[in-house]
């Protein structure tokens, strides 16, 4: 019997390269006077090629774009506070994600969230989305001590949400740090698909959060049947 679903945030509930793009794209136009003087795309393109998708801490990708790009009259630090107080306004959620989250509570599922990052920036970004009311509990890895795949992180989640590994369902991007280590502790791996890897080997495979909720019932049934 499946009692809980705890999802990652970044590329699973938060579409992090659309959101990335779009804040990119308003980070340039408001610090224009300052980096007006390189093109848009130029900016951009590098901006996102030094991020790693979200593996590269914005300081560090600051200090090198000051630096390339010849940035005078605002410090890659001023840089850095516009991506941390301005990221949130430009979160661009995947679809379905909250038809996809009320079937979830409608089906009397309690809900968790582990991702890793920094905590007030992941916090204001789940607010932003406006899903934090959903979730039982949420553990942003700064502020735990500990990230995925550490096993730690997921124990954390579960005896929080008073649920065993079995009743329960992890949904992530990353292969390595969502799907497989969700399934060490002894948790079912749902692997939202990511253009990034091919050939990952997880319990289920979405492409749409939409999906999940027809699983969860096919395991319901399954179970039922075989009880």
């Amino acid at each position: 019997m499946i009692n809980a679903v705890i999802f990652d945030l970044d590329g699973t509930l938060l579409n992090r390269d659309a959101s990335l793009q779009k804040f990119i794209d308003g980070q340039y136009e408001r610090l224009n006077k300052w980096i007006g003087h390189i093109p848009k795309e130029k900016y951009t393109s590098r901006f996102i090629e030094l991020d790693c998708r979200g593996y590269v801490w914005k300081d560090k990708v600051y200090q090198q774009l000051a630096g390339e790009f010849d940035i005078t009259g605002i410090t890659w630090e001023d840089l850095l506070q516009d991506y941390i107080s301005q990221f949130k306004n430009s979160c661009v959620p995947f679809p379905n994600l909250i038809s996809m989250l009320e079937k979830l509570r409608s089906n009397n599922l309690v809900l968790g969230m582990i991702t890793n990052g920094k905590g007030q920036f992941q916090i204001d970004n789940i607010r932003a989305l406006g899903i934090k009311k959903y979730f039982e509990t949420i553990l942003v890895s700064e502020w735990e001590g500990i990230k995925k795949p550490d096993p730690q992180i997921f124990e954390r989640a579960l005896e929080q949400l008073n649920v065993s590994p079995n009743e329960s369902i992890f949904v992530g991007d990353h292969p390595k740090n969502d799907v497989n280590a969700a399934q060490n502790v002894g948790m079912k791996g749902v692997w939202k698909r990511d253009f990034q890897w091919n050939n990952v080997e997880a319990d289920f495979i979405i492409d749409d959060l939409a999906e999940l909720p027809l699983i969860i019932e096919k395991l319901t049934q399954s179970n039922i049947k075989s009880s």
